[in-house]
């Protein structure tokens, strides 16, 4: 290894994003009859979507595989080295094979190509060459060529793992179109994590973890104050006889009435209360809780079941449920 020598870190970091960024704009003019069939294919797939490489390419396959999987296409790592050693046994007659390749003439592929076309599978091939060996072999090939490797001795694979990779994510982007894929879709394979939450989460959910305040349009100034103090929240529902809501107190309302030197001797809840309180339903996402109270700069929404008070959702539940 040479003396190191004094680089430039801003421009080359530049330079590399545009060699990059060029090398992905290129990739439109290879989104052709065979991307389409290709789309199609795994569509209509009734097994798995097999995604095999060797060295980077295989990286690249890992990730392909993981967004295809997230997003309602079943899909299967298979290393090459490994295939030719006993994993081929994974591939099953329903599988669409794919084969990803910068040069295509790596002597693993070479082995591998015509032991999948043996098997009588369709072999798809992202592949840098058109005319490599891989190319020749495959039944489609999307073509994910690269004029120059942001690697400033054009070696390391840097633009045509980009490319690789943003040839995986338009395939699967594809198919999320084609069959329809949901964000409740896409929740149920995300259940761990902030992601997960945000998409299934329900405000019934959160507001459930708490006691319901609540006090009636008659109850005394008193057993409001033990209401809200005692369900902790800050705040409580005034409902009538028939739990309709019709109000809500929150302690800045008791600062607000004591100010004004109101005589506390035979105040209600129905002198305190505000009649237009913001309320959500307890079926609602609680991503959509927090848009809520953002737009009105609120810290609690009451929530609803049809047209029965149900509870209360405050912003803490979002923190602490990582929502925000």
């Amino acid at each position: 290894m040479k003396q190191k020598t004094t680089v430039n870190i801003r421009e080359t970091g530049i330079r590399t994003i545009r060699l990059e960024s060029s090398a992905i704009g290129s990739l439109e003019q290879y989104i052709n009859a065979d991307f389409e069939r290709v789309v199609e294919l795994m569509a209509a797939c009734t097994g798995r979507v097999v995604i095999t490489g060797i060295g980077k390419s295989a990286i690249i396959a890992q990730k392909i595989v993981a967004t295809f999987n997230s997003t309602g296409t079943p899909a299967l790592f298979m290393h090459a080295a490994d295939a030719i050693h006993g994993d081929l046994g994974m591939i099953t007659p329903d599988d669409v094979v794919v084969v990803i390749s910068k040069s295509g003439e790596s002597p693993e592929i070479k082995v591998l190509v015509p032991l999948v076309r043996n098997l009588g599978n369709v072999l798809v091939a992202i592949v840098g060459k058109a005319d490599s060996y891989l190319a020749q072999s495959a039944h489609f090939v999307l073509n994910t060529y690269v004029s120059q490797e942001a690697c400033p001795n054009n070696l390391a694979p840097t633009s045509s793992t980009t490319a690789q990779m943003v040839m995986g994510d338009a395939l699967a982007v594809c198919l999320i179109e084609m069959k329809g894929f949901t964000a409740e879709d896409f929740a149920r394979f995300h259940p761990g994590g902030t992601l997960g939450k945000k998409l299934y989460l329900k405000v019934g959910d959160l507001s459930r973890q708490h006691q319901v305040p609540k006090v009636s349009l008659g109850s005394s100034l008193r057993e409001v104050i033990v209401e809200i103090s005692s369900k902790m929240l800050g705040v409580t529902g005034v409902v009538d006889e028939n739990n309709q809501l019709r109000g809500i107190i929150t302690d800045g309302d008791l600062r607000r009435m004591l100010e004004k030197n109101m005589n506390a001797a035979g105040v209600t809840a129905a002198d305190i209360m505000s009649t237009h309180p913001k309320t959500i339903d307890a079926d609602e996402l609680a991503v959509n809780a927090l848009d809520m109270m953002r737009t009105y700069d609120i810290t609690q929404l009451l929530v609803m079941k049809g047209d029965q008070y149900h509870g209360i959702i405050h912003l803490h539940d979002l923190i602490r449920e990582g929502i925000i």
